[in-house]
């Protein structure tokens, strides 16, 4: 493990911003280089424990979060075990209770419905206690409202927003986000980010070319 997946606080005296990936310790979750979360209520060390519900070992469900994302303080993402089937006559969820019913125990996970992973791209904001629903894959570019609830996947570069999450608008031009599709500056080395971090920042698409 190199020095930035050992680093945990990127800025001196502030304890309420963590990068993710040296303190998740879930095989199930991955988290991509300088994505970080914020947490002025709960110790962001909590992650695992606070923001990612229901990610239970018996459905080996993932969450998968890319390069430089930013995530804020409450955002949560909630695993399949949370639903209950609407397969069944009964919502109730008799498989957990298989004691009580004297039911084969490794059908358990038969009381939900199994969407599937949690997919996070790169250089994707997720506001203030948004809400991100097992199945949904967000695209990278994307942005999150603050409490929005995503059910539905999230295109590349748009900006989503409500109850449930609807698009509000694209962030630039189609030509721009395939312009940025393709070179995909977070997957570039770290002196070649600082060498173009200035056209980044303040738009110039032609200098990242």
């Amino acid at each position: 493990m190199d020095i930035l997946e050992k680093r945990i606080y990127p800025r001196s005296g502030d304890k309420q911003t963590i990068y993710l990936k040296p303190v998740i310790s879930n095989p199930n979750i991955s988290i991509g280089n300088y994505t970080m979360y914020n947490d002025f209520v709960n110790d962001p060390l909590l992650f695992e424990k606070n923001n990612v519900l229901y990610h239970y070992p018996i459905n080996k469900d993932k969450l998968m979060i890319g390069k430089f994302c930013s995530i804020a303080c409450g955002a949560k993402f909630i695993f399949n075990s949370a639903n209950h089937t609407l397969s069944s006559l009964s919502t109730y969820p008799f498989p957990i209770f298989f004691e009580e019913w004297e039911l084969d125990c490794k059908d358990v996970a038969n009381a939900w419905d199994n969407k599937g992973n949690i997919i996070v791209g790169n250089d994707v904001w997720i506001g203030y206690e948004a809400v991100i629903f097992a199945g949904v894959t967000i695209g990278d570019g994307a942005i999150i409202g603050t409490r929005a609830v995503v059910t539905k996947d999230v295109p590349p570069y748009t900006i989503v927003g409500g109850i449930p999450a609807k698009p509000i608008r694209k962030r630039f031009s189609e030509n721009v986000i395939n312009t940025l599709l393709e070179i995909k500056w977070w997957d570039w080395s770290r002196e070649k980010i600082s060498e173009k971090i200035h056209a980044i920042q303040t738009g110039e698409i032609d200098q990242l070319l």
